[in-house]
C-alpha cells in the first residue's frame, strides 16, 4: 500500500512540471457528483473535493470542474443526467450515495464516452470505472477483526454496527467476520446504521436493552462509534466494553492519542481520497502519463504509539 502513495505523490509533482503544456489544451469539464455532508465523514469528503477543486482550476485554466452534493440516491442520479445533458462533462468523479442504485446511470455515461472514476463506494458492475480510488476496505474490516481477536483473547460476546447496503461494506462486514470465524468470539446481532451518528445511537440502544453482557463493539465507522458512545455513557456501561470504530476523525484519534480505554484504537479511512480521484482524472487530460487502474490507500490501526501522527486539530474531520 505504501508504494500506491509514493506513486501518487511522484504523478502530483509530475502534473505541476507539465502544466503550461495544459493551457494549450482544449476546455475539458470534469463532473464530480458526491453525497451532501450529512455525517462527518462525507462532511471531509465535501471539504477536500472544494480544496481539490480550486486547486485544480488554479492549475490548469483549461480545466472546469462542475462540483455538485445530492441527498440521496435519486438525486445523484438526477445530477448524473444535469452533468453530462446541461454541462457536456468530459469526465465523471463519483463517490456514489449507493452502490447499485448508481450503477446503470453511471454506465450510461460511460456508454456516452465520458471517462469515469469511482471513489469509495464501488459500482455493482465491472468494467465501468476507468480509475477507482479508495481506502482498503478488506483491510480495513480485517484490521479491525485482528485487534478484536486480539484484545478479547478469542473469545467474548459483540455487536457490530454496519454501514449502509453498499459494496465497500459488505467488503468490511465480510472481511471481518473472516478474521473471528474460529474463535470463540460471538456475534450477538448486527444492525445497519446507516454511518450515521444518531442511527448509531438507536441501533446501540437497542442492543444495550436486549443483551446484558457485550464485551466490545465493531462501529465500522466514527460518526456511529460517537452515537455508540452516548448510548453506552447513557447507559452506564461505559466500564463493561470497548468499541472500535474507524475512518479518522479527529476526535476519535484524539480519545486514543490521551488513552481513553472505551476507544484504544481507531482504524484509517481518509476523506482525502476524493482529492486523489480528482487530481489523478485530472491528469489523464493534462499528460500523456498512465493513470487507468486502482489506487488503494492503507487501512492503519491507529494506537496510542503512534496516534500522535494522524492527528490534524485544524481538519474538519
Amino acid at each position: 500500500m505504501r508504494r500506491t502513495i509514493v506513486v501518487l505523490t511522484v504523478l502530483t509533482l509530475f502534473t505541476l512540471l507539465i502544466a503550461p503544456a495544459a493551457l494549450a489544451q482544449d476546455k475539458v469539464v470534469i463532473g464530480v457528483s458526491i453525497p451532501a455532508a450529512t455525517h462527518g465523514w462525507t462532511g471531509g469528503i465535501n471539504y477536500w473535493a472544494r480544496v481539490t477543486q480550486e486547486r485544480l482550476k488554479n492549475t490548469y485554466p483549461n480545466l472546469e470542474i462542475i462540483l455538485v452534493t445530492a441527498g440521496s440516491a435519486a438525486e445523484q442520479a438526477n445530477t448524473l443526467e444535469d452533468l453530462y445533458a446541461i454541462h457536456n462533462i468530459d469526465a465523471l468523479v463519483i463517490l456514489p450515495f449507493e452502490s447499485d442504485p448508481l450503477t446503470d446511470p453511471v454506465e450510461m455515461l460511460k456508454m456516452q464516452g465520458v471517462f469515469i472514476t469511482v471513489v469509495d463506494r464501488g459500482l455493482t458492475k465491472e468494467g465501468i470505472a476507468d480509475i477507482y480510488v479508495a481506502g482498503d476496505n478488506h483491510a480495513m474490516g480485517r484490521v479491525s477483526g485482528e485487534y478484536m481477536v486480539e484484545a478479547l483473547g478469542g473469545k467474548g460476546d459483540i455487536v457490530v454496527l454496519r454501514g449502509i447496503p453498499t459494496v465497500i461494506d459488505n467488503y468490511r462486514f465480510d472481511s471481518f467476520m473472516e478474521v473471528i470465524e474460529g474463535t470463540e468470539i460471538n456475534v450477538l446481532d448486527w444492525q445497519y446504521a446507516n454511518w450515521n451518528r444518531d442511527d448509531g445511537f438507536q441501533v446501540m440502544q437497542d442492543f444495550l436493552a436486549r443483551f446484558p453482557k457485550i464485551d466490545a463493539v465493531w462501529a465500522q465507522d466514527d460518526d456511529v462509534a460517537l452515537g455508540v458512545i452516548e448510548a453506552v455513557k447513557q447507559a452506564g456501561r461505559e466500564d463493561e466494553l470497548f468499541i472500535v470504530g474507524g475512518a479518522g476523525m479527529k476526535e476519535m484519534i484524539k480519545r486514543v492519542m490521551d488513552g481513553d480505554r472505551l476507544i484504544p484504537v481507531d482504524v484509517l479511512y481518509p476523506p482525502a481520497m476524493i482529492a486523489t480521484g480528482m487530481e489523478v482524472t485530472a491528469l489523464r487530460f493534462v499528460s500523456n502519463a498512465s493513470v487507468l487502474g486502482e489506487y488503494i490507500l492503507d487501512a492503519t490501526l491507529v494506537t496510542p504509539e503512534n496516534a500522535h501522527l494522524y492527528y490534524f486539530p485544524d481538519s474538519p474531520f
